[in-house]
């Protein structure tokens, strides 16, 4: 068996079993609007929102870096 593979299954088993004990709806209130969506999906926007910030972040003050020498 691939040893590289067992992991990459044992992440979705996880990652199934997530989704699966969070489908709880929950409401978003913000100023005038609100929103229901699942809690397993509103973790994953939140977390993708977190690495898109932190790779532009990360990108940016290294282009600053590199224009200062």
């Amino acid at each position: 068996m691939n040893y590289k593979l067992l992991p990459i299954l044992i992440l979705a088993g996880f990652a199934v079993l997530f989704i699966v004990q969070n489908v709880v709806i929950v409401e978003i209130q913000f100023l005038i609007w609100s929103i229901q969506i699942s809690l397993s999906l509103l973790m994953f926007l939140l977390l993708a929102i977190g690495i898109i910030m932190g790779w532009s972040l990360h990108s940016y003050l290294k282009y600053q870096k590199g224009k200062s020498k």
